[in-house]
């Protein structure tokens, strides 16, 4: 299965951001939904589980951490590719520990995003 068959969860409260990056990788020809909060995101996994989500660290309520703790539980097999900010990288480090596939700070260079795309949905068994 191509990258563009993946279907990829983007999850951020930054409304902007997410939309702007959820724009640009459709015009890759990506299959992209977004959740603005992590109490979204739940929603939309258990109605279309994607096989990689894309999310920020730090959101109001459920934060990034949370919400890959329950991944990890309820569906190990989704990858999760964490955002976060400069000042983040311990949160990055952490997510790690718990089970993401990697994390990226923010901001963000689409080529290395889908990169990492690639590699978490080759994981995951989607990707060629």
């Amino acid at each position: 299965m191509r990258i563009h068959d993946v279907n990829i969860l983007l999850v951020d409260d930054e409304k902007e951001f997410t939309a702007t990056l959820a724009e640009r990788m459709a015009l890759r020809g990506l299959r992209v939904r977004c959740a603005y909060s992590g109490e979204e995101a739940l929603k939309q996994i258990a109605t279309e589980k994607p096989d990689v989500v894309i999310m920020d660290v730090m959101m109001p309520g459920l934060k990034g951490l949370d919400i890959l703790r329950h991944l990890k539980a309820t569906n190990p097999e989704i990858q999760v590719i964490l955002l976060t900010g400069q000042a983040g990288t311990r949160d990055g480090m952490e997510g790690m520990k718990l089970g993401a596939f990697d994390y990226l700070l923010k901001p963000l260079e689409l080529d290395a995003l889908l990169a990492k795309i690639a590699e978490a949905a080759a994981i995951g068994g989607k990707a060629q």
